[in-house]
């Protein structure tokens, strides 16, 4: 099927060496012929796939001398031609060349068409292209590294692999129906229950995994919480190695959340330190610690900071027990002072001279990610997640019908789950899915 020509820069707006225009469809080669002037005898339509030739790049109203490189299909990154030219970095220039192209035959690319076409072309399945778009926004390590995962089709396989095993015992089960009084084996029902229950196992891995990818994908929500004046503002720029948080020695300094971001073994973590929890009368310090316990509840790890040069008080009780069935470390801070406090902690820490601020950043690694391998697959993707729960739900509503109603009735439930696993690669996705997918995509990938 034949595909107009798009084009698009495809390297970031600004100043730098070099910038790339990408061209893709069934005649790109046919319009670098009008706009690329190459040095030597080659000629633009001789130019063999995948190497690259110097030469004149004429935009409207100038050239410019750069580079010039032809992707023949199905080799390429859409599945179709693809000539991308290389020229100097500057606004000006690559807005030039890309208007010539768009006068000579090819239409502005939209947001994720070129990825789009590759999708469309067989070049890589749908969560590949989620793992792209991972990758290009990763803020962190751990974020590139499951967005890598993603888009390597390391999910995608996995759901395949479930859908051939549900695609064999519906086989099994349609045999049976069609043909009940053949000579043939019938379906063994005890085998039927034993390997839907392998698949509701392995389903049941896959979406365990969510809750570990959502904090590589998000970042760990970690709030600093306790009294005032035990130090949380400093325990924060100490864990930062910045001074985010003003530091004072009155009571209620810290009125709204002070964030800051931190990376740990290359997992991303939001910080958030929140206003001493206490009892006040001051309007504006009470927003604070009304805002303080809404980040506690939403929080996956809470540093529950008491001053170390005092003992517990009741007030650090009443704060305790509003985080005691929430994930939480026990930070005792001021050790570097003399004093009875600490007694209950987990960690003894100094935020003014650094003492254990590197063991904190451990325990807050272990803690909040406990067996997360940095070669392992997580799902990370919330869409990803839901399609697996819904096929895990079918298959174990399967297991539970297993022998107790007809297997036509049994079969309903794997075809639903089968379906909802190819959403997964977009076998199955609907067009909505796949156009907001590719609405995340920036203007020239």
């Amino acid at each position: 099927m034949k595909s107009e020509n798009i084009a698009a820069i495809s390297t970031p707006a600004g100043r730098g060496g070099v910038t790339v225009i990408r061209l893709s469809g069934d005649s790109p080669l046919a319009v670098a012929e009008q706009m690329f002037l190459p040095r030597g005898n080659t000629r633009v339509k001789d130019f063999q796939p995948y190497r690259m030739y110097p030469g004149e790049i004429v935009a409207e109203h100038f050239k410019d001398f750069g580079l010039c490189v032809y992707f023949k299909a199905p080799h390429s990154f859409t599945g179709e031609d693809v000539v991308e030219f290389h020229c100097h970095g500057g606004t000006s220039i690559a807005r030039g060349i890309l208007s010539r192209a768009l006068s000579i035959g090819c239409r502005g690319a939209e947001r994720g068409e070129f990825t789009k076409r590759a999708f469309l072309n067989g070049k890589l399945s749908l969560s590949s292209a989620e793992g792209l778009i991972d990758m290009i926004n990763g803020e962190s390590e751990a974020e590139v590294r499951a967005g890598y995962m993603l888009y390597g089709e390391t999910l995608k396989n996995e759901a395949d692999g479930l859908q051939a095993e549900i695609t064999d015992i519906l086989a099994g089960i349609d045999a049976d129906m069609d043909f009940p009084e053949e000579d043939i084996e019938h379906t063994d029902l005890s085998d039927i229950a034993v390997r839907l229950k392998k698949l509701s196992a392995k389903l049941s891995s896959l979406t365990a995994s969510y809750g570990t990818g959502r904090k590589i994908k998000q970042g760990v929500r970690v709030v600093i919480a306790g009294r005032p004046n035990t130090g949380k503002s400093s325990l924060l720029n100490a864990l930062l190695q910045a001074e985010k948080a003003i530091v004072s020695s009155v009571p209620g300094t810290t009125r709204d959340a002070v964030e800051g971001t931190l990376e740990i073994e290359g997992v991303r973590f939001n910080l958030y330190d929140t206003a001493g929890i206490r009892e006040s009368e001051n309007e504006i310090e009470n927003i604070g610690i009304a805002r303080a316990r809404a980040l506690i509840d939403g929080a996956d790890l809470i540093l529950f900071v008491l001053d170390g040069s005092e003992k517990m008080s009741e007030e650090d009780a009443e704060i305790y027990r509003q985080v005691a069935d929430k994930p939480k470390i026990v930070v005792s801070n001021k050790n570097d002072l003399q004093g009875e406090g600490g007694e209950k902690c987990d960690i003894r820490v100094s935020a003014k001279t650094g003492e254990n601020i590197a063991a904190l950043r451990a325990m807050m690694l272990e803690k909040s990610m406990a067996g997360y391998d940095t070669d392992a697959a997580f799902l990370i993707e919330k869409r990803h997640y839901d399609a697996l729960a819904c096929a895990l739900a079918e298959i174990n509503e399967a297991v539970s019908l297993c022998g107790n109603v007809p297997l036509d009735l049994l079969g309903v439930h794997l075809k639903a789950a089968w379906d909802k696993l190819g959403e997964i690669s977009g076998k199955t996705a609907t067009e909505e899915i796949i156009n907001e997918i590719f609405s995340k995509f920036c203007v020239g990938k």
